[in-house]
Formats: structure tokens, sequence, C-alpha cells
């Protein structure tokens, strides 16, 4: 019912873009624009819109994350919806409060597991490279963008759905170029997916006699390329059912009619035709030089297999490797196997439910419910997951993880190091460490390796910018904890917290509530004797900046009560306001005020500012508030903001 309260708990509230949060709080607002009325926001879109063009005026260019922080810590959604807490702040408060305490793993700076990629792809990532800088950057994939063909004169359909199909590109593009970082055998299988759809396309197109002509010489000329295509699935990863379909046409009458058009007549097929043969020509270049590929010389997996059998702690010890794609999570547990690594095991999205449980308990069998004496030789020590796994689970059995391909959203690749760096139980630490005491020493400290190309991350990067039109610039707006991500020396902006503050660190709401809390443990009366106090409390005292003279208040702001339809106090928010006499300008940020009015019982009271001053100051200061708050609420007349206190500083 719509009495009950909910609170929506997310790691990652924003991953892209604002919308990303506007589209959470429309879980509770229902698509209602004016929901968040109440707090002046009468429309959620226009608010969003208006905060993300703010950040963000120039889409091209990198966030500044001192401007988010400015921005989005003194708006009103923001301040009222959204909460936010540190580790730092966990303990700080369960310690103030004498409750159990909280135990967080330490987690080392991470470490770059180095790779060539040069001497891993050889001439192929100069051609990945060279096709990104064509026109239209490595293929035109006509057949997912038909619009870019409409004949002249012919309306198109609407800028919605032609929009969309733009998109579709750039997310099959970086597709790619995700999996080509991740591994020659993802990349290698995209291709092989996109040579069957666009063969199938210019089969079923090729309609006067030139184009078959052209289609037949490309065919003749990649013979062995379709026969490679063919069998390379079979090779990796045999399937005994597959016998019976190994005389089966490459290219089938249903493949041919998946790929019938919607609007042929308003299309010119024989620009579609021409552009897809090209595409066909840079795929088969890509298939002719991966068919030279040989697994001794990928350099990034002969790294990760040296790194598991030399290193002190993963040659024996718990470790979790993920990477993106389940093609490269299979290749890997192929060639690990092979490698002679023993208890290794491979989990993807396509693993059932059930499969996935299973594999969770005997990866991190304490974690959950069960132990190594229960499982006996079934228990895993290497475990290979796509990012099915990077989300809510217990794997803190392992201390170490290697992230083996680059995810592009530092949010996701802060998931996946939480899998190890999560909260600790200590009775589940005693049992664990009971029955392996060899592992004393590891408990509580968690490292972890990124495999990156140092020398061609640049040029990745710069690609992924150039195919995605929008720069490395997700979770800037807010915060996961964490300074350091790629590199040991990072620093690295888009990792900072809301209040640009490091997992060290608390953001400065946090150490004002946790001041008030060490106050109220000083002091348990403290909340009973405030109450008490009278309205429009009034002091003064020496205003720490020389020269200076302002007027601190604290009002209540009325809000309305949708349940009774009235204005309250109770459904309203407090508000501080310094009101500088010399520029007339009024600061609203509770965390610098605070520094201006903080004071103890010794403090001495100072007070000279004119009666008729500081009723003119609270008047215009009133006004203020009329005009900022009550207007954008519509607050109906007669609803004033409540004075609670207020002191002179001069």
């Amino acid at each position: 019912g719509d009495t009950k309260q909910v609170y929506l708990l997310t790691a990652t509230p924003v991953n892209n873009r604002l919308t990303d949060i506007q589209h959470l709080l429309e879980l509770f607002s229902r698509n209602k624009a004016d929901h968040f009325k109440s707090i002046g926001i009468n429309s959620l879109p226009g608010h969003i819109r208006k905060l993300d063009k703010a950040l963000n005026a120039d889409p091209a260019a990198e966030l500044d994350t001192r401007a988010v922080g400015e921005v989005l810590k003194k708006d009103v959604l923001f301040e009222t919806l959204i909460v936010q807490r540190s580790r730092t702040f966990v303990r700080e408060s369960q310690r103030l409060h004498g409750g159990k305490q909280t135990v967080f793993p330490e987690r080392e700076p991470p470490k770059v597991a180095g790779y060539n990629a040069r001497k891993t792809y050889g001439k192929l990532l100069k051609m990945v490279e060279d096709a990104f800088e064509k026109e239209k950057p490595l293929f035109a994939l006509a057949i997912y963008n038909p619009y870019d063909y409409w004949k002249e004169g012919v309306a198109k359909p609407d800028e919605f759905t032609v929009g969309r199909a733009g998109q579709i590109i750039a997310l099959i593009r970086t597709q790619f170029l995700k999996r080509f970082e991740s591994s020659s055998y993802a990349f290698e299988q995209s291709c092989n997916r996109m040579l069957k759809k666009l063969l199938a396309f210019a089969e079923r197109y090729a309609v006067s006699a030139a184009q078959k002509r052209r289609l037949d010489g490309w065919l003749k000329d990649h013979k062995d390329i379709i026969g490679y295509v063919g069998q390379r699935q079979l090779e990796l990863f045999p399937d005994p059912d597959a016998e019976e379909e190994a005389d089966e046409d490459f290219i089938t009458d249903e493949m041919r009619e998946a790929v019938e058009l919607a609007d042929e007549e308003n299309l010119n097929l024989s620009e579609m035709f021409a552009d897809t043969l090209a595409d066909l020509v840079q795929i088969g270049a890509f298939l002719e030089e991966l068919q030279k590929f040989k697994v001794k010389d990928d350099d990034k997996l002969n790294s990760l297999i040296k790194l598991l059998k030399t290193d002190k702690v993963l040659k024996s010890n718990k470790v979790l490797i993920f990477t993106e794609f389940g093609e490269t999570a299979r290749y890997l547990k192929q060639h690990l196997d092979a490698a002679g690594i023993a208890g290794v095991a491979q989990v993807d999205g396509s693993s059932s439910a059930n499969a996935r449980g299973q594999i969770i308990t005997r990866f991190a069998p304490y974690y959950n419910g069960s132990s190594s004496a229960e499982l006996g030789d079934t228990e895993i020590r290497v475990l290979i997951s796509t990012d099915v796994l990077s989300e809510g689970l217990n794997l803190q059995d392992a201390t170490r993880l290697i992230n083996y391909d680059l995810h592009w959203n530092p949010v996701r690749l802060m998931q996946r190091i939480g899998r190890v760096d999560r909260r600790l139980n200590p009775d589940v630490e005693k049992r664990l460490v009971a029955d392996h005491p060899e592992q004393k020493d590891l408990r509580g400290k968690v490292a972890y390796w990124n495999f990156l190309p140092p020398e061609e991350l640049n040029s990745l990067l710069s690609l992924y910018a150039k195919v995605t039109h929008k720069t490395l610039r997700i979770s800037k707006t807010f915060g996961i904890e964490g300074k350091k991500l790629l590199h040991p020396d990072d620093d690295y902006e888009a990792l900072r917290d809301f209040n640009k503050e490091f997992e060290q660190g608390q953001s400065a709401a946090e150490k004002l509530e946790n001041e008030y809390d060490r106050l109220v443990v000083a002091d348990p009366a403290l909340p009973e004797r405030l109450a008490k106090l009278p309205g429009r409390v009034f002091s003064g005292k020496r205003h720490p900046a020389a020269g200076t003279t302002a007027v601190f208040f604290c009002y209540a702001l009325p809000g309305h009560d949708p349940a009774t339809d009235t204005w309250t106090e109770d459904a309203g928010r407090a508000a501080w306001y310094l009101f500088d006499l010399a520029s007339g300008k009024i600061d609203d940020d509770p965390t610098t005020i605070a520094d201006a009015i903080r004071c103890g019982p010794e403090t001495p009271r100072y007070c000279t500012i004119p009666q008729v001053t500081l009723a003119e100051v609270r008047t215009k200061m009133e006004a203020h508030i009329k005009k900022a708050y009550l207007r954008s609420v519509q607050a109906p007349v007669g609803i004033v903001p409540v004075l609670k206190a207020w002191m002179e500083l001069n």
C-alpha cells in the first residue's frame, strides 16, 4: 500500500548519466513528473536535464569532479533523497554506539599484470586500429542501420527509431572493441557471427548480375575462411551432437529469411549491398590474420599462467578471475587446465542458476554455509567468471582477484573487487583459519591485478571514446570508495566519492553526523535538554574569519504531508543559512557553516550587532526563503518558515 516506507539500496545509482538515478526514482514516482513538487521539483526529468547540462556542458569533455561535488551536494533532490555511507562512517558510528564492530579488509593498491598486445595479436592490432579510422569505423553495418540508405524524397520513420538504430551501431562497434581487448577468441567469435549475418544479407539481396559476380568472387577468394569458421567452434569446444550438423549449408534458408528488410522498397539496396561486401572484405582480412594465431603466442594468456604458477599466494590459494565474456571464460578454463593448474572452474551467463549456486559454494564454502571438509576434493581453487558473479555475492573465502579484461565502466570494476573486498564475519573467519591455519596471514588483506597492455592501453581507450563519443566519465557524480583502480599510482578522479573524499576519509556530512553522535555519547542528557530550549533561541560569538560579520539561522521549512493534505514541520526539513552582512550573500552549505558556528560551553558569548540590524537581516532572510523555497514547493499563503535558532558572528 501507499503507506509503506520503502528504501532502495543500490551500489551504483549512477553508471553513465544522471538519468540513471532518475529512472531509479521513477520506481517511486511512477513516472509522475511532479511527484517531488513538495521539495520544489515540479518536473523530475526537467530537473535532471538541468543538472546534467550544468555538469556536462561539453559532452566530449571530462567532467570536473570538483564542479560535480559543488553542484550536487547543494541540490535539493540529492540532499533530500540520497543517503550515502562510507566504511569509515560505519566504523565510527558503531564505535560510538557500542555496536559490534564491522571488519572490512584492507585493500592493497592494484597491481598491473602487463602483457604485450602487439606480440599477442601481431598485425591484427594495427588492422583493428586502421579499421576504426575509416569514415564508418570498423564496419558500415548497413543491415543494422537501413535509415542511412533511405531513398531521396521518401519520409523516414520517427526520430526515435532512427536514433535508436544509430545507437545500436555504436553498441556493436563497442562490443567488437571490448571483445578484442578481452581475448582473440572472443573477438574471433564475434567476427564469425557477423560474417554469417552479413553473408546471409548479401546472398539474399545480390540481385543484379554484377552483384552476384562480386559476391561469387568474394566467396571464391574466402573459401578457406568459410571452412575455418565452420570448424573453429568444434576444434576448440567439441560438441558430440554437432556431427549431424556438419554437412549443413554454411548459410541456411532460415538465416537468409532472418535478414529480410521491412522497408526494402524505400531503401537504396545497391548501396547497402556494396557496404555489406566491404564489411565482408574487412572481416575476411581479420579472420585470415586470426587463422595464423597460435595459443603459444598469446602473451596475455601466458602472462596469466605465469602469474598463477609463480606468485607465492596465487599458486596455492583461492583466486577469482573476472572476464566480461563467456567465450573468454571458456577459453581460459580450457588452457589453464592444459597448463596443469588444478582446481579450476568456470561460470558464465549460460550456466543455470543451480549450477552457479553449486560453484559458488564449492569456491567459497565458508561464507556460504559449508566447509572444506564437507566438499572434499570438489572444492574449487581458481574460479573464472563473467560479471554474472560481480554483484551481491559473498566470495570472501578468496583474498585475491584478477581482472583479465578491462571493463569500460569503473563501477563494474569496483563491483568485481567487492566480491572479495567485503565485510568479514569474525565467526566465519575463526572457522576458516581453524581449518586452514596457513591462511592466517592472508585474511583481512585483499589484493588484485588488472591485465592491461601498457603501451597499447591509451590507443584502446581513445578508440573507445571515438566509438561511443564519450570518455570514461562514469561515476564521477556518485561515490564508490577507493581512489585507485587501474594502476597503483592512479589518482583516478572517476572513483572519488560524492564529497571528494577517499575510502579512508568520511564525507563532510558524515563527519557532522558523527560529531553530533560523539556529543550525545559524552552527554546522554543532551537531546532532552535541546528539546526543551525555547524557539528562536539566540546567541553570538566571534567570527573565526577576522573582519567578518554574519548571522547564522536555523529554520524548519514546512513540507506537504500527502496523507493528511496539510503542511507540517515534520513533513519538511531543517535548513541552515549564513547571512554575510557586508555582501548580503547567503551560504546554505551546512558543512562550511559548521566551521563558522562551532563552539563549546567555554566559548565566550559575544553580541554586538544592534537589534534593528538583526531584525532587518531576519526579514531579508525570510524573504529569501519565501522566494527560494516556499514558492518552489508551491506552499499556500500563510505557510512560513519557523526560526529555531540564530547566532551573530562578528
